[in-house]
Formats: C-alpha cells, sequence, structure tokens
C-alpha cells in the first residue's frame, strides 16, 4: 500500500470556471521522493496541502487522499490530529511566514512535542537540540534561545526541517523548500533533506517549478498543469523522452543539466500565459499553447491520462509524438517531432 494516494482528487471552488484540481492520482512509497512540477497556478501547492487535509474554505472536494490508509477527505477532526502529529509533515517555501516572530526557536520546536505528546519542557528541548544539529545547525542550545530575526534564511529553513521531524513523521510533504535561498544554500538545504530522508526511509512530496532540482534527487516525477497531472514516468524516462508536449516545453525552456562545450543552449518559452480558474476549456487545457494540437480534437475533449511505454499521458497526439534522443538539450518547439503529419 501507498503511504501517500490521491486517487481521483477533484477540488471546486465556489465562482471558478474550473476546478482547482481535476481527477489528481498520484502516489509516493515510503522510502521514494517523487516530484510534483509544473508552473506557478499549476495547482501544485493545493495537492501538497490536501496530503493533510487542509482544504480551501468553501471546497467542494470529490475523490479520495490518503496518508497511511487514512482518507483525509472524509477524516474527522481526531484523524486529522492524529495525521498532523504523528504522520505527515510539511516544509514551506518561505520559512519567515512559517515561524512565529515574536516567539522563540526552541518555543517553536517544542510545542508540537508538549502539547500534542505530552512530552516535559527539558525532554522536548533535548530533543530539538538533537534535530537541529541533525540539521547542520552547529550550537543548538544557542539556537534554541534565538528569535526568527536573529537566524539567516538558510538557518531558518534548517528550523523548519527539524520542525518537521519533531515528531517522526512516515511522510514529508516540501513545497518549494529552496525557492527564497540563494543557490549554494538550496543545494545544502536539499543534500541535507536527501540525507534525512534517507537514513529515516521517508517517503517525501517535492512540490516545485525547477524541474533540474527534480531530474537530481526524485525516483519518480508528475507534471501537472491547469490541475490535472498531463504525464507522469520514472524520472530517467521522463527526462530523457518526454511524451507530453508541456512537458518538453518545460525541458525546452530550462538550462540543460549539462551543457555540451560551445555556445549556450537557446532556451525558448512556453507561449502564452497558464490558464486561470476563471478560464475554461472543453478540451485540453494546454490546447492554446500547444502547437501540436489538433482542431476539432484537442480542443473538443479532455485526454484521458493512458499509459504510453513507462509513462502515463494526457495527450491525444501522444501516439503520433516521439521524442529526439537529446530531448534534455532540445529547445520546446523541437524537442517532440510529428510521426506522421
Amino acid at each position: 500500500m501507498a503511504l501517500l494516494e490521491y486517487e481521483a482528487l477533484s477540488i471546486t471552488l465556489p465562482g471558478m470556471a474550473r476546478p482547482v484540481l481535476d481527477g489528481v492520482g498520484l502516489t509516493v512509497s515510503a522510502g521514494e521522493v517523487v516530484a510534483l512540477v509544473g508552473e506557478s497556478g499549476s495547482g501544485k501547492s493545493v495537492t501538497a496541502r490536501a496530503a493533510l487535509g487542509l482544504f480551501p474554505a468553501g471546497a467542494e472536494v470529490e475523490g479520495h487522499v490518503r496518508v497511511d490508509g487514512t482518507d483525509l477527505v472524509s477524516a474527522d477532526a481526531p484523524g486529522l490530529r492524529t495525521i498532523r502529529t504523528t504522520k505527515a509533515s510539511m516544509i514551506f517555501q518561505d520559512p519567515r511566514a512559517g515561524i512565529n516572530p515574536v516567539r522563540r526557536i526552541g518555543d517553536f520546536l517544542t510545542e508540537s512535542l508538549r502539547v500534542s505528546h505530552g512530552w516535559t519542557r527539558d525532554r522536548a528541548n533535548t530533543r530539538a537540540a538533537e534535530l537541529l544539529a541533525a540539521v547542520g545547525l552547529p550550537d543548538p542550545a544557542r539556537h534554541l534561545k534565538q528569535y526568527p530575526h536573529q537566524l539567516s534564511g538558510g538557518m531558518l529553513q534548517r528550523v523548519m526541517i527539524a520542525g518537521a521531524l519533531t515528531t517522526e513523521p512516515r511522510l514529508l510533504l516540501c513545497d518549494e523548500p529552496t525557492t527564497a535561498l540563494d543557490v549554494s544554500t538550496q543545494a545544502e538545504i536539499m543534500a541535507i533533506l536527501g540525507r534525512l530522508q534517507r537514513e529515516r526511509d521517508l517517503g517525501l512530496l517535492l512540490i516545485t517549478h525547477d524541474i533540474e532540482l527534480a531530474a537530481a534527487v526524485c525516483d519518480r516525477v508528475y507534471v501537472m498543469y491547469a490541475g490535472r497531472i498531463v504525464e507522469t514516468a520514472p524520472t530517467a524516462e521522463l527526462f530523457a523522452a518526454p511524451r507530453h508536449p508541456y512537458t518538453a516545453g518545460l525541458l525546452g525552456s530550462s538550462p540543460p543539466l549539462s551543457a555540451p562545450n560551445g555556445p549556450p543552449a537557446r532556451l525558448t518559452p512556453i507561449p502564452g500565459a497558464p490558464m486561470g480558474l476563471l478560464d475554461s476549456a472543453p478540451g485540453c487545457s494546454f490546447a492554446a499553447r500547444c502547437r501540436f494540437a489538433r482542431p476539432g480534437v484537442c480542443d473538443q475533449s479532455p485526454p484521458p491520462l493512458e499509459r504510453h511505454g513507462a509513462a502515463l499521458v494526457a495527450c491525444h497526439r501522444a501516439d503520433d509524438l516521439t521524442s529526439v534522443p537529446d530531448a534534455l538539450a532540445a529547445t520546446a518547439p523541437n524537442s517532440l517531432r510529428l510521426e506522421d503529419g
């Protein structure tokens, strides 16, 4: 059984023209690192929050989200509390927004242990100091007494990781955990997460718009567009042979992981803008931006997510499109070619 499982999850907000999430299916197993990638506004963060039962106010929710077998869509308050305090934790992208600025770091790290688990202050402080050391902060006793404004962004993100691990969760949800950090600090944070994930055999869901980061650290990748999963595959297969034009567009608009000698690769942005919640389309949500879209087909009915080789792809033309061998180095319009017309 998967540690985290989304089954046909749809979330609709009042007054919106389309669902925020539309039939999402996704799994994460223990010891596995899975990425969810896509442009801003595609529904990635809503997906992550659903794994804690944090659904938007007033939303109509259909389908299922299960964590360690518990369905969060139908769970009662005690059930949700158990999941949030023992099974799953989240690391947010902006640590300064997640830590009370007028309370000490020690208060932040020990609150859950003392309130939800009944630990004494001394026992909780000892545990918090151990975790601060585990995430690479050299003087835990001093940091426990400090306020958030006394720590750098990278140090605060380490505190957030420590906070997420205080109750020994089995599932770690990382929502853009390195976005607000400089490049070198990003690498350090991802190294810490990778080490802790391996040591503790955690299931980890990484929410990111950085497709190169997903390639470097994840076992499988889900690609989301306008609230739908449009492609998923093991990381190596997806990057070597993207089958959906949107996936190829993301690759073509990002610098290659390893550039050959010579001039830098030319990057080609995906044309147009992502679909907003006030926009809707009867067919494929990517059709208006896709140069392979076939009028009368792609713009009329949404494509189902179907298997094509090692991947699951939601594209009417997936059988007509194949990836060129050097897909990672290709630009978006040329990273796929038509087989027949």
